[in-house]
């Protein structure tokens, strides 16, 4: 079974979503037969290459609210955050750009496959929402790509040029054309879509359901009289 995640290392509730999909996949029965792979989306492009404005009135602009109001709303987000083990700092994080993020993904998933992407992810969403750290800065990218396994060099030839930038667009062209104006989005097995960061419970039946499309079983009616592997019996 294979999970496409369509995210922005900038989305908070990307990564509350990642923890309840971590949450359901530890009681799915054939998780070790599941492979996760990460998808680039851009929350905003336009963003500057190096945040120095906090995220706060940036989008208290962006949806007409007043800064007290989207810092409470930062707020409730943080307490939901925590209920799934993470220590948001979202009064403290910068506006910034991604796709340099989103295209060293691209090289860890070449590289060391689903399993090296999802560190990278991992190290990543955690440099940004825990550590408050700009991941549109590229020492702080090279610290967390490096620091998960992949090639210094290769790295900082990613970093200073545009590889994998024809990619990070392919993926989001992928997601308009699923029809996904937002983010976290996963499809599972190409058949299946959620939108959004949803409950465990949620991603469990998903998953139950995929497999069992996947790999349907055979309802027996009663037997009958038949010859086995040794003949007959009559």
């Amino acid at each position: 079974m294979r999970i496409e995640i369509w995210s922005d290392v900038v989305c908070p509730w990307c990564y509350v979503g990642k923890r309840r999909l971590e949450t359901a996949l530890a009681g799915f029965e054939h998780r070790d037969d599941v492979e996760i792979v990460y998808r680039s989306f851009e929350l905003d492009p336009s963003a500057p290459q190096h945040g120095h404005e906090l995220t706060t009135p940036v989008l208290a602009r962006k949806y007409g609210r007043s800064e007290d109001e989207m810092r409470q709303m930062q707020l409730q987000l943080t307490e939901v955050a925590a209920e799934e083990g993470l220590a948001f700092r979202l009064l403290e994080n910068v506006h910034t750009n991604t796709v340099d993020a989103h295209r060293l993904l691209h090289l860890a998933l070449d590289e060391g496959g689903p399993a090296l992407q999802r560190d990278l992810k991992e190290a990543l969403l955690a440099a940004y929402f825990v550590r408050a750290e700009d991941v549109g800065d590229h020492d702080v990218l090279h610290a967390a790509a490096t620091e998960v396994g992949l090639d210094d060099v290769r790295v900082k030839e990613v970093l200073t040029g545009d590889a994998y930038a024809a990619a990070v667009q392919a993926d989001i062209a992928q997601a308009r054309a699923y029809g996904a104006t937002g983010v976290p989005f996963y499809v599972v097995d190409q058949k299946f879509g959620i939108s959004g960061a949803q409950p465990a419970e949620v991603f469990a039946q998903v998953l139950e359901r995929a497999w069992a499309e996947a790999r349907p079983t055979l309802e027996m009616a009663p037997g009958g009289e038949a010859c086995g592997p040794d003949g007959c019996a009559v």
